[in-house]
């Protein structure tokens, strides 16, 4: 299969994520081109599958992906597609995150009309080191309100890379 993964990213994690995503579909020997949103991206008309990655930041994604979906949403809503929303509060213990990742995700699919075969919500990561001093201080109280780590020397990783395998091989062998 010929699969196309989007993403659009902030400081980089969802990038992470497309690239492992990349690495586990093609040891599945399925040929895969990645792209930035960002960087004018092929259409997902040469493709026969196609996923979608984009962060959450300010309870909103990429404007580039929101661009992206919206100008190619005919040609998706008829391929075998997949979504994949990072975000740090898939992460949190507490319910009310989940649920606002989740209706910032619907609000967006139903924006745009795209209908993926699949979604997934990912773990992001705390980028402390990225950050200005009051995007850090933000993230960090964001942080001790869902129980996350609050020491801003350092980057803390939240994403379950067995959670994204599984969700390559389970996005792979839909389409098959």
């Amino acid at each position: 299969m010929k699969i196309l993964i989007i993403y659009g990213t902030s400081e980089g994690q969802t990038r992470k994520i497309a690239r492992f995503l990349e690495d586990v579909l093609q040891e599945e020997n399925h040929k895969v081109v990645i792209a930035d949103a960002s960087d004018d991206p092929p259409p997902p008309s040469d493709f026969d599958a196609v996923l979608v990655g984009s962060s959450i930041h300010m309870h909103k994604y990429q404007r580039q992906v929101l661009d992206y979906v919206s100008k190619n949403v005919a040609q998706l809503n008829k391929k075998h597609s997949g979504f994949f929303s990072v975000c740090l509060a898939v992460a949190s213990d507490l319910p009310e995150e989940h649920e606002e990742a989740e209706e910032i995700a619907m609000n967006f699919l139903y924006e745009t009309g795209w209908r993926p075969s699949l979604k997934k919500h990912i773990a992001g990561a705390l980028k402390y080191t990225q950050y200005d001093y009051l995007k850090r201080l933000v993230m960090r109280m964001i942080a001790k309100k869902q129980g996350e780590s609050t020491d801003t020397s350092q980057d803390h990783e939240y994403t379950d890379w067995d959670e994204v395998r599984a969700f390559a091989l389970e996005f792979a062998h839909i389409k098959n």
